[in-house]
């Protein structure tokens, strides 16, 4: 993930509703018509206490697909490749003969063409944050399992085949994995890479962003999209593309755009469907991975394979208050949505 800088000013979006006002020449008609004054503004106003200050997702989902959406038939899973920018693996998969199968498509996905499935409402439980290694350890494997149970019906309703990444948390200042040695930095949060999730401590800036598990949050599940889009057959069709074009290429670059910024739609869904249902994910986490998206993408990191900031946070907010995986389609929306 791209570094991020200190808190942007709040990117809220607070209403304000005021009642007009009324004369009457008779003073009955004008003390009932007070009274009713009032009693407007006290609801007004009462709705306006209990409005967030970040819009919320809309619970009409539905996380089945209808017949029409699934394929009869699923093609054969492809070769894996790395979820960011590194020396992508050339070891082909080899799906199973039977059961569910990767699907090798992007605009035109199974997942992407309900315009109403979404994923469901569900408790998540996380412990207290602690900024340390094994704090950060207890919060990122409960974290995992909340996204186990949200993302993984919803894919095994598409027959896809679902299974949980496996967790890593590097202490080291690198770490190795299929796509290479990964350093440590401030611009290493969190990294996927083939089935496997890393979450070194040393690369979240504890010390910048302190107790904000809800940015941390937001970030991870950013990592467990790239997870969604390998078990779905989105990666490796968007990975399809890049080889073709040329990793350094505009065509390419571009392709890794649209795969990022889909990962950040995907985030934004996680926590848009687990905000105040009852568990540990609150108003206050989700208003601060609201806010803190602005702060990161290409304009930050001097990079162009992510997205710019605007973008990185457009799509992001797409996800948190629709929960609709149809809006979370980056690879059919136009270049300028994807720059």
């Amino acid at each position: 993930m791209p570094d991020a800088r200190p808190d942007l000013p709040w990117l809220g979006r607070p209403h304000t509703v005021a009642a007009p006002k009324r004369r009457s020449p008779a003073a009955v008609i004008g003390v009932c018509l007070g009274a009713v004054a009032v009693l407007v503004l006290g609801l007004v106003a009462i709705v306006a206490l209990n409005r967030g200050e970040t819009p919320l997702a809309n619970p009409n989902y539905r996380d089945a697909p209808s017949s029409q959406d699934v394929p009869s038939q699923l093609p054969p899973g492809g070769a894996g490749a790395p979820a960011s920018a590194s020396s992508p693996s050339t070891e082909p998969s080899t799906p199973s003969a039977t059961g569910p199968q990767k699907v090798l498509k992007l605009a035109d996905h199974p997942i992407l063409q309900d315009p109403n499935a979404g994923l469901q409402n569900r408790v998540c439980t996380l412990p207290v944050w602690q900024s340390t290694q094994d704090g950060a350890e207890a919060f990122f494997t409960a974290a995992s399992k909340c996204l186990d149970a949200a993302w993984g019906p919803f894919l095994e309703a598409y027959h896809l085949p679902f299974t949980p990444p496996a967790l890593h948390f590097p202490t080291g200042a690198s770490f190795e994995t299929e796509c290479g040695t990964i350093q440590v930095g401030i611009a290493t949060a969190a990294y996927y890479c083939e089935n496997n999730l890393y979450v070194p401590f040393r690369g979240l800036q504890t010390d910048q962003y302190g107790n904000n598990p809800g940015v941390y949050l937001a970030l991870f599940a950013h990592e467990y999209g790239h997870h969604v889009q390998e078990v779905a057959g989105l990666m490796d069709a968007a990975w399809q593309k890049i080889y073709e074009a040329g990793q350094n290429s505009p065509a390419g670059l571009e392709m890794s755009r649209r795969k990022e910024l889909q990962a950040q739609c995907f985030s934004g869904m996680f926590l848009g469907a687990h905000v105040d249902q009852g568990g540990t994910i609150s108003r206050d986490m989700y208003n601060k991975a609201w806010n803190d998206q602005e702060t990161r993408g290409d304009n930050t990191s001097r990079s162009h394979d992510h997205g710019t900031n605007a973008h990185y946070a457009s799509w992001w907010r797409a996800g948190a208050t629709s929960n609709r995986i149809a809006d979370c389609n980056t690879f059919a929306a136009p270049s300028s949505e994807v720059s």
